[in-house]
């Protein structure tokens, strides 16, 4: 038997002997939940009787779906899995029915959390707060560099390049022309 522990705990559970420990193999938590499916989680070496062991049942997946066929991706191959924080043991139909209740809750929590962010992003929009970040340039700043950027000299060469320009006022060349574009479709608009 060996166990599998997703995580930052790594545990070990005993073999044929209640004091023997078994040899332990630990997957890195490389990614959040969040951004992992089921078929993201490589447990093609598992084997029957093995058991997956985890801290926290966020670590393994977000949503009720996801947990659930991880569950059944796990089952058919003969891998229980065991929560330790809630005290889950899948190789018990009340462990499965206790994993699928707080499986369901983490995916309530998880929406709520999502909702009032959103609902605090609003509020603030509503105040007149934006998120990101402000701009580089103010408005008289990017005209300034707009009229650097058109004048010409008496062969209708630019007098100042768009490296010069950004020296000037302490920018990057793209940020340079980001603001250059967006005057010019201010200026082109009827």
């Amino acid at each position: 038997m060996i166990d599998y522990c997703a995580g930052e705990l790594r545990v070990a559970a005993s073999l044929s002997r209640p004091t023997g420990v078994s040899r332990e193999r630990s997957l890195p938590n490389i990614m959040s939940a969040s951004r992992t499916t089921t078929s993201g989680h490589n447990f093609a070496s598992t084997s029957s009787g093995d058991q997956l062991v985890i801290t926290k049942l966020d670590r393994l997946g977000r949503s009720l779906e996801n947990l659930i066929d991880l569950s059944t991706q796990l089952q058919n191959s003969g891998v229980d899995l065991v929560v330790l924080d809630q005290a889950i043991d899948t190789s018990t139909a009340m462990g499965r029915m206790f994993f699928q209740i707080l499986g369901a809750i983490a995916e309530f929590e998880h929406a709520l959390m999502s909702e009032r962010t959103l609902d605090g992003l609003s509020a603030a929009r509503a105040r007149g707060r934006t998120g990101g970040q402000k701009p580089k340039l103010t408005p008289r700043q990017a005209k300034i560099a707009q009229q650097m950027y058109e004048e010409t000299n008496d062969r209708g060469r630019r007098v100042h390049t768009v490296a010069q320009i950004a020296a000037e006022f302490g920018v990057t060349r793209p940020t340079i022309y980001r603001h250059l574009a967006s005057l010019t479709a201010t200026t082109l608009a009827p």
